[in-house]
């Protein structure tokens, strides 16, 4: 998750079609299943910019094989940031509860 921080920049171009897409072809041999990315329009209060500029869901097999993924790419993953913005991620492993 990109918080949505004024005056910094994030060309989402280059992170859907270039840096999402090593993550695709990195973490795929990983139990990476599937990977969305939304990109932050608004807030509910009228006016208000959205909370974050992006945000990547990433579904994966297993968290086992998320950690194992991560710990043999993350380096280089991590590496492209600055080619995309000049903003901190915010990363948060969640369960999804199907309703």
């Amino acid at each position: 998750m990109y918080p949505n921080e004024p005056g910094k920049r994030f060309d989402m171009d280059y992170y859907v079609n270039r840096h999402m897409q090593v993550v695709k072809e990195k973490l795929g041999g990983h139990g990476l299943i599937q990977a969305t990315v939304s990109s932050g329009l608004a807030s509910l209060q009228p006016g208000a910019p959205a909370a974050y500029r992006a945000v990547a869901d990433m579904d994966f097999e297993s968290m086992d094989a998320m950690k194992q993924g991560l710990a043999a790419h993350s380096a280089e993953l991590m590496a492209d940031i600055p080619n995309y913005t000049d903003i901190q991620p915010v990363m948060q492993i969640s369960e999804l509860t199907k309703i």
